[in-house]
């Protein structure tokens, strides 16, 4: 069995790179998209909105609700792209440690 300061040290291991995981989660930009491309939204895999781009045609009157239904839907799409690459680049940071089958760490 490893000692105490082993167990400690690979500790901090594990919480610097969760640190340094969730910081370049922040730098991972997705776009979701809705209405065949006319609405988009760019977020990080962080969940942070960086623009929202619609197309002018759809910017008349009539089409209001038309509209508020595609920011939704691409705000969502956008959502989940990010969550699938948070995800993923946590599981790159966890794939090498030894970790018991089933445990999960908090993100």
């Amino acid at each position: 069995m490893k000692n105490l300061d082993d167990i400690l040290n690979m500790a901090k291991n594990v919480q610097d790179e969760l640190t340094k995981a969730q910081a370049n989660l922040d730098k991972i930009e997705v776009e979701g998209a809705s209405g065949g491309g006319l609405v988009k939204v760019k977020a990080t895999a962080k969940g942070r909105i960086i623009s929202v781009d619609i197309d002018e045609s759809l910017l008349q009157p009539s089409e209001k609700q038309m509209l508020e239904d595609l920011v939704a839907a691409a705000f969502n799409d956008a959502r989940a792209k990010a969550d699938a690459a948070s995800s993923q680049e946590m599981g790159k940071m966890t794939s090498g440690l030894p970790l018991p089958p089933g445990f999960k760490l908090p993100f």
